[in-house]
C-alpha cells in the first residue's frame, strides 16, 4: 500500500492551526481511506455520485463526505440524504435543487459557492461579477435548507507561483467583500476552500481555511 499514514502526517503537520484538510479520495480504494481514517482523518472528498454512494455505504458513518466536483442537478437527490458539504455550487439553479432535495431529506446542507478566477476555460464556477449578481438577487435568502458557508476555487494549473498567489489573493479579497456585504452577521460564512496538492502551501498563506489534497496523500489515482 502507498504510505498513506506517513503522507497524511506530513500534510497535517504542515498545516497551520485553523486550516482543515479535505482528503480527496476519489478513485482511491477503501483501504486507503481506512488507513487515513485510522489516523484520525474524518473529512473526505469525492466527485462522482456512484463512487461516493458505494463508499458511503461501506465505510464508517462518521465520515464527513464533501462533494467536490461539478455536480449535475439530476444527481443531487442521490447525495442529499447524507453529504456533509457540497463544495462546488456554480449556479442558482443548482442551489435551488440542493435546497429542494435537502428539504425532502429533512436536512440543511452546507455549501460553498465556486469561483472561477483561473485563466482556464475548462474550470467551472462563477465569475466575480456572476457571484455578485447571484448574491444581490437575494433569492438565496429564501432557501431554508441550504447554508452558504463560504467560497471555493481552483487556481490555474501553472508553474508560475506568482500567478497562483495572485488568484488566491483575488479569491480572498472577494470573500472579504461578500462577507461584509451579505454575511456580516453569519458566523457560518467562514470557509475559504482553496489549495490542492501542488499549491496548498501558497493557499494557506493566502487565507485558505480548507485545503483539498489527494495525490500527496494517496499517490496516483487508481482508475
Amino acid at each position: 500500500m502507498y504510505d498513506v499514514k506517513g503522507n497524511l502526517k506530513t500534510v497535517v503537520d504542515s498545516l497551520p492551526q485553523g486550516v482543515r484538510l479535505v482528503a480527496i479520495s476519489k478513485y482511491h480504494p477503501n483501504e486507503y481511506i481506512e488507513a487515513a481514517y485510522a489516523e484520525g482523518q474524518r473529512i473526505f472528498g469525492e466527485s462522482h455520485e456512484q463512487e461516493l454512494r458505494v463508499k458511503h455505504e461501506t465505510l464508517p458513518k462518521d465520515i464527513a463526505w464533501h462533494f467536490i466536483g461539478h455536480l449535475q442537478t439530476n444527481k443531487v437527490k442521490y447525495i442529499a440524504p447524507y453529504v456533509s458539504m457540497i463544495e462546488a455550487v456554480d449556479s442558482l439553479k443548482l442551489l435551488r435543487e440542493i435546497d429542494k432535495q435537502a428539504a425532502k431529506s429533512g436536512r440543511v446542507i452546507d455549501v460553498l459557492l465556486e469561483l472561477h478566477i483561473a485563466e482556464e476555460e475548462t474550470k467551472y464556477g462563477l465569475t466575480p461579477d456572476a457571484l455578485r449578481q447571484l448574491l444581490a438577487g437575494g433569492e438565496w435568502r429564501t432557501l431554508e435548507h441550504v447554508r452558504i458557508c463560504g467560497l471555493m476555487m481552483m487556481a490555474s494549473n501553472v508553474d508560475d507561483t506568482q500567478q497562483i498567489r495572485s488568484e488566491f489573493r483575488q479569491a480572498r479579497q472577494l470573500f472579504d467583500e461578500v462577507k461584509a456585504d451579505y454575511f456580516a452577521d453569519s458566523s457560518c460564512f467562514c470557509e475559504r476552500s482553496w489549495g490542492m496538492s501542488h499549491d496548498y502551501l501558497i493557499a494557506v498563506q493566502e487565507g485558505s481555511t480548507m485545503v483539498r489534497i489527494g495525490t500527496t496523500i494517496f499517490g496516483p489515482r487508481v482508475y
